[in-house]
């Protein structure tokens, strides 16, 4: 799960245009005034947010398997965070914000997972994890 935070933390490279979510701008331009692209939207970040939820549902049974939280809500909050960290750069025209968003993103997932937030896919040199590994799918 870490790892692909910091992944998509990589992504932010170049123009806004180039890193930015295209669903994201579809359903903030759209919501009110074409209900079919919204739900469209909706379905495509759904269907995203399950594929983190698989990872967040393995990190949880090996490493909080007593907490409480369920891993489709920390996967829709990661998604809206990641959104957020689009409007932040957009709005301060500077990817550097989007970089620090994701960024506490990242320490917020690891401190759920009681794992130490400086440790990521590309500091580290231990084998993935499910803590670490991001799904192929």
């Amino acid at each position: 799960m870490l790892a692909y935070i910091d992944f998509r933390a990589s992504l932010i490279q170049g123009d806004l245009p180039d890193f930015t979510c295209l669903l994201g701008t579809m359903v903030q331009e759209t919501y009110s005034t074409h209900p079919d692209i919204r739900d469209a939207c909706n379905r495509a970040m759904l269907f995203h947010a399950r594929t983190v939820e698989a990872d967040l549902i393995e990190a949880k049974r090996l490493y909080a398997p007593k907490a409480k939280w369920e891993p489709l809500d920390v996967a829709l909050f990661a998604q809206a965070a990641i959104q957020g960290a689009f409007i932040l750069a957009k709005a301060q025209q500077d990817a550097t914000a989007a970089r620090r968003t994701i960024a506490h993103l990242h320490q917020y997932v690891a401190s759920l997972l009681q794992a130490p937030a400086a440790t990521t896919s590309t500091t580290s040199s231990r084998r993935p994890t499910a803590l670490t590994r991001r799904r192929s799918a």
